[in-house]
C-alpha cells in the first residue's frame, strides 16, 4: 500500500476514537504565481505526518504527533528530530504502519506513555 493510501486508511480509522482531534499536516515546497516562486508549507521540515491532541484521563490534552510509514519506510534525520522534539516537551510522537497501531499509539498517548 502506497503511504498515502495508508494515511488515509489511518484518518478513518481515527475519525471516531473519541477526545480525539488529528490533522493532516502536508510538509514541502510548491511553486506559485507566473514566477513560479518557491514556497514551503507545513509545519516544519521533519515534522509528523498526522498531528492533533487527545484529552487525556485527568482531562488535560495532550500534543500527539503520527509518522506514517510503509513497512519498508524509514524515519529521515529531520523526523527523528521532530519525534524526539516533541517527546522532549511532554507530547506524544510514534511512528505508525497500519490502522491497529495507529489506534493503540493514540491509547497510549491518553494514558501518558
Amino acid at each position: 500500500m502506497r503511504e498515502a493510501a495508508l494515511q488515509d486508511a489511518i484518518r478513518l480509522a481515527l475519525a471516531d476514537v473519541p477526545d480525539l482531534v488529528i490533522w493532516r499536516n502536508n510538509v514541502g515546497v510548491g511553486t506559485v504565481g507566473h514566477s513560479q516562486a518557491k514556497v514551503r508549507f507545513g509545519l516544519s521540515v521533519g515534522s509528523s505526518d498526522l498531528i492533533g491532541i487527545v484529552r487525556m484521563a485527568d482531562g488535560t490534552g495532550r500534543f500527539i504527533a503520527l509518522e506514517v510509514k510503509t513497512d519498508k519506510g524509514s524515519l529521515s534525520p529531520a523526523q527523528r528530530q521532530w519525534m524526539q522534539l516533541v517527546r522532549s516537551l511532554g507530547g506524544f510522537a510514534e511512528v505508525v504502519r497500519d490502522p491497529a497501531q495507529a489506534l493503540d499509539a493514540v491509547e497510549a498517548a491518553r494514558r501518558g506513555a
